[in-house]
């Protein structure tokens, strides 16, 4: 990560999805850095939020970044075109962009539609395709620069009733490692991070139609062991050593680990095991919520009886 001190420019970098989230976090985990080194760095806050987006900004200008929100939606290429066009006017330059930005998706292979499968992938995929177009040439110009996309665990070690989701996370690993090998000549680091299920607002704006499917990944989120601040942080550490696989959660290491080495077959029969387990506990839960639904509907029906009468 160049600090550009030569030419006294700020580190520009690029965060799509920068508005909430782990995006957020990402953006005020550079700027914390880069404010104990007392280096300069230029952050772009990337996101269709402008009200979340501005106050991200100033949170960033407060620890001592340069900050601007940009509104960009990653499925617009005009727009795309239009965020890079705006960031090397202001900077001149661009040392890093972060592809965060995203959305999940879930449902039984039969529920899922195919639009829902195509909206997923346009904004997972797609839109990082275009982010990355957009900035290539200026890296390769500079001889040097760093992308870091995000993925998840779930491209890595698939979950049930999440196949849309998990298929295009795995596509963003391997178009991260292609493009790890492209543009290995031209000094541009490539990352991918795969964090596991953690404290954040990405189970809100879930788009499924079942319910099993929204309390299977309620309860995984309920789980979660660490926060986005705590994702950001080894992301940081582990992308200023241009690791290319950032794994965050020990058990996300140990569950992949156990894939790579573990013969396939004996591998899918310790995890169909596991996700039957999982699907059987969500089950339960559904129907306990859907009977206290229904118990709480009985009392207010009886109350409002009882008042009729009286």
């Amino acid at each position: 990560m160049s600090n550009n001190s030569a030419t006294n420019k700020p580190y520009t970098i690029v965060i799509t999805g920068a508005a909430s989230g782990l995006g957020k976090a990402l953006a005020i985990t550079w700027a914390k850095h880069y404010q104990q080194q007392n280096k300069p760095i230029a952050i772009c806050v990337a996101d269709i939020d402008s009200q979340s987006g501005a106050e991200v900004v100033t949170e960033l200008s407060s620890l001592g970044a340069q900050a601007c929100y940009l509104d960009c939606n990653i499925t617009d290429a005009q727009q795309v075109a239009q965020l890079r066009e705006q960031v090397i006017d202001k900077y001149g330059r661009i040392d890093c962009i972060i592809n965060n930005a995203g959305v999940a998706t879930g449902g039984s292979l039969k529920s899922e539609p195919i639009e829902q499968w195509q909206w997923v992938f346009d904004i997972n995929l797609y839109g990082m395709v275009r982010v990355c177009q957009a900035f290539v040439d200026d890296f390769r110009a500079q001889r040097g620069g760093q992308i870091i996309n995000i993925a998840s665990q779930a491209g890595l070690t698939p979950i049930p009733l999440m196949a849309s989701y998990n298929a295009v996370k795995a596509a963003v690993i391997s178009f991260s490692e292609t493009l790890k090998l492209e543009l290995a000549d031209d000094n541009i680091a490539v990352s991918v991070v795969c964090p596991s299920f953690f404290k954040t607002n990405l189970d809100k704006s879930l788009r499924s139609s079942e319910p099993l499917m929204h309390r299977t990944v309620a309860r995984l989120f309920e789980k979660a062991d660490m926060t986005a601040e705590q994702i950001a942080e080894s992301i940081f550490i582990q992308a200023k050593q241009k690791r290319f696989l950032i794994l965050t959660h020990k058990l996300g290491k140990r569950t992949y680990l156990m894939k790579k080495w573990l013969p396939m077959e004996s591998y899918l029969k310790r995890a169909i095991k596991g996700t039957a387990k999982m699907v059987a506990k969500s089950k339960q839960a559904v129907k306990s919520e859907q009977a206290a639904s229904m118990k709480q509907v009985d009392g207010e029906t009886q109350g409002s009886t009882q008042g009729d009468q009286a």
